[in-house]
């Protein structure tokens, strides 16, 4: 019964699995609940946050993990993820816990739908490659197309001379109205810059999300207690992951996923 019942509904906590058994008459603990949910492979774990995705959005995703699932490894080589993010202090992330099998965190059962709008926190912008990340900004006014070029004009061809990317190199970047807005799209195209397609409402397909989750935890582990620590210490952090972080494997995992339709 406690299998079957986090199964169905993965977001059951341990209190109401002792209060539904205790309504079958039988009494157990909730580390007897831990114990036989462990024994089966699942664990507690916090639910991932993704977008709340329409049909439209599934099959857009579908149709670009299909069109990519055969792309040899120098096509992905060759691509600068880039996207931004908001980090908050230490302590004041809340999280709604899931019990899930190990790799099903982005099962439609173990997320939390989101939908796009933005203290305690600041937020970046960031890119990085299978040679290792980019630059890393602070963006600290809300972000309008104008910025958002600027920010490209400033960190984007940097990044790539840094990373010693191949010539004809990609740029990802999603759907966000900033970066379609026509006077981007123009500007990206008046500097020759070769823009990877990119399917709505799929943060969770761009590699440079397990590289936020990365940076995420490194800062929360050492505990920043204002905003001016909070900077400082994302660009240490950021600085530290290492050029031989896994993007390609993860690149073709989420690929691979989509495609066959593992997630949706």
């Amino acid at each position: 019964m406690i299998t079957r019942t986090v199964s169905k509904n993965p977001r059951t906590t341990r209190g109401d699995l002792v209060n539904d058994l205790q309504r079958a008459g039988t009494k157990v603990t909730k580390a007897t609940i831990s114990n036989t949910l462990r024994r089966q492979g699942l664990k507690s774990c916090g639910a991932r946050r993704l977008p709340l995705l329409k049909p439209v959005h599934v099959q857009a995703r579908l149709k670009f993990a299909r069109e990519h699932l055969d792309d040899p490894e120098e096509d992905w080589e060759n691509v600068i993820w880039s996207d931004e993010t908001k980090i908050e202090l230490f302590g004041k992330n809340s999280t709604r816990r899931v019990w899930r099998r190990k790799n099903a965190e982005l099962h439609p059962k173990n997320t939390i739908p989101t939908v796009k709008h933005g203290d305690g926190n600041i937020m970046l912008w960031g890119c990085f490659s299978a040679k290792g990340p980019g630059r890393l900004i602070r963006v600290k006014e809300r972000m309008n197309g104008a910025m958002y070029r600027e920010i490209l004009s400033d960190n984007l061809l940097p990044s790539a001379r840094a990373l010693k990317m191949k010539r004809g190199w990609v740029f990802q970047h999603d759907n966000d109205p900033k970066h379609t807005a026509r006077a981007t799209k123009e500007w990206l195209r008046k500097k020759h810059f070769k823009v990877l397609e990119w399917p709505s409402q799929s943060p969770d397909l761009n590699p440079i999300a397990n590289l936020w989750r990365e940076l995420k935890v490194r800062v929360a582990q050492r505990q920043p207690q204002n905003i001016t620590a909070l900077e400082e210490i994302c660009m240490e952090e950021w600085a530290k992951i290492p050029a031989t972080w896994k993007v390609l494997d993860i690149a073709r995992t989420l690929i691979n996923n989509y495609a066959t339709g593992t997630i949706a």
